[in-house]
């Protein structure tokens, strides 16, 4: 594990990766029997609208780094995981709230235009990812009950299985994980 990375001590740190969301496909690498992305859903599966942006299931979906981005990523994410994966309202609600905090950390601590954002299943998981150029950490700072800001990380740990910061050549994914109930 690195040392010294500001906030996240103790937190799954970056790996080395040959490609985007490889560990997800390497035998073993969280300690599972290895398994193959979910096949996505037909493109008429796709909730009407999605078309406008994309698909984060098939491939990074690029948004421009505005506040009024978080509303399409929160859409999308709530659109995969109720209409096209038919996983709980609760899960959902959890991920859109998650990937809300992780896009609004991408769009004010990083100076971007841009960012993406990938939503990836396999058995048992999903996974959110918003990837943007900067190769700042983010910091799990304490919470007090009085704070106005700096609890999307907290609200990230708490809620999601886990999560962590993966750096790239250029810029860094930061994302998480959710257990799910596949039927």
């Amino acid at each position: 594990m690195m040392e010294g990375m500001a906030g996240l001590d103790g937190m799954e740190q970056p790996r080395p990766r040959s490609g985007p969301a490889a560990r997800w496909g390497t035998p073993g690498a969280d300690g599972e029997a290895p398994s193959a992305p979910t096949e996505p859903a037909p493109a008429a599966a796709v909730p009407a609208g999605l078309d406008l942006v994309g698909d984060p299931t098939l491939g990074e979906v690029r948004l421009p780094s505005r506040p009024q981005s978080a509303r399409t990523a929160r859409r999308l994410t709530a659109a995969i995981l109720l209409k096209q994966w038919s996983l709980s309202p609760q899960l959902a609600e959890h991920s859109v709230l998650l990937v809300s905090e992780l896009v609004g950390n991408a769009v004010r601590h990083t100076g971007a235009r841009t960012f993406g954002l990938r939503i990836l299943r396999r058995r048992g998981w999903i996974r959110v990812e918003v990837r943007d150029p900067s190769r700042g950490l983010p910091c799990l700072m304490p919470v007090q009950p009085m704070d106005v800001s700096g609890r999307g990380l907290f609200l990230v740990d708490k809620l999601s299985d886990r999560w962590g910061v993966d750096l790239l050549p250029r810029g860094k994914t930061t994302w998480f994980e959710v257990r799910v109930t596949d039927r």
